[in-house]
């Protein structure tokens, strides 16, 4: 298959690289368009205001992998790459293997997500990778289940246009218990400030939020209750495919205020 992979760790992280090269070692033509830098919870930010810049990159990937690196967002990164840098679409939109979890709302925040979602934008299917840790260096099991999707899904495509959000429990392949299909869970954060104080004197905050619960989504949004949650699964050590849509039309609240009436002056 014909991939685009993208992430919002850099081109330097280990999990891109571990990813492009698993699936052009399995005969995928593969590219790779990520940012020059870290641009983790950028959401689905894009550049307006000055140039993008993109410089080819060698000497990092598989001999077969054609890479650039962007300095724009992770969303800027796919729609260059797919408007400007690639001479015909790709069949898949791959981002990570991110380091760290992207559970329940998250997502929101997720400049891998996003980079994914991108893809679904532009009409293309797309899976988002990440591995559920901040230290955790083996990128290798969540790899090899990423060459098994793209695999299945080249036989069988994906019913529908549709993100696959996949999140991968830290630990060794033999470990993981099973993949669960599961629905998007609700993670609350304490949103800690660190008050400092500058060389120069001057007052600045760090943000250092925390996870204070992880809880059942609001009722009322036509998910089945019987689909576990991504935040849930795992803990068990399974790895979590949730299926996402860009479309964020509430359906129950547009069914309820379908009965409004309004009278105009």
């Amino acid at each position: 298959m014909k991939l685009l992979i993208s992430n919002d760790d850099g081109i330097s992280a280990l999990g891109v690289r571990t990813l492009a090269d698993c699936l052009a070692e399995a005969g995928h033509d593969v590219t790779v368009v990520c940012p020059d830098r870290e641009r983790s919870a950028t959401g689905h930010g894009l550049t307006m205001h000055h140039p993008i810049r993109a410089e080819v990159i060698e000497s990092v990937f598989h001999p077969a992998v054609n890479a650039w690196a962007c300095d724009g967002t992770p969303s800027d990164c796919v729609k260059l790459a797919l408007w400007a840098l690639l001479k015909s679409p790709p069949d898949l939109v791959l981002s990570g293997i991110n380091q760290g979890a992207n559970l329940g709302t998250e997502i929101l925040y997720s400049g891998t997500v996003s980079a994914a979602m991108e893809g679904v934008m532009e009409g293309i299917p797309s899976i988002a990778f990440s591995l559920t840790s901040h230290t955790s260096k083996d990128f290798q099991p969540a790899a090899k289940f990423a060459q098994s999707l793209v695999e299945k899904i080249a036989i069988n495509p994906l019913p529908e246009l549709m993100l696959l959000n996949v999140n991968v429990p830290a630990v060794k392949w033999e470990e993981i218990a099973g993949v669960t299909f599961t629905r998007q869970g609700v993670r609350r954060y304490i949103d800690v400030f660190d008050k400092r104080v500058d060389p120069r004197g001057k007052v600045y905050y760090w943000l250092t939020g925390e996870v204070l619960e992880d809880v059942e989504p609001p009722s009322g949004l036509n998910l089945p209750e019987t689909v576990p949650i991504d935040v849930h699964v795992i803990r068990n050590k399974y790895i979590s495919i949730t299926p996402l849509q860009y479309n964020l039309t509430y359906a129950t609240g547009l069914d309820k205020l379908s009965q409004w009436e309004f009278h105009l002056p």
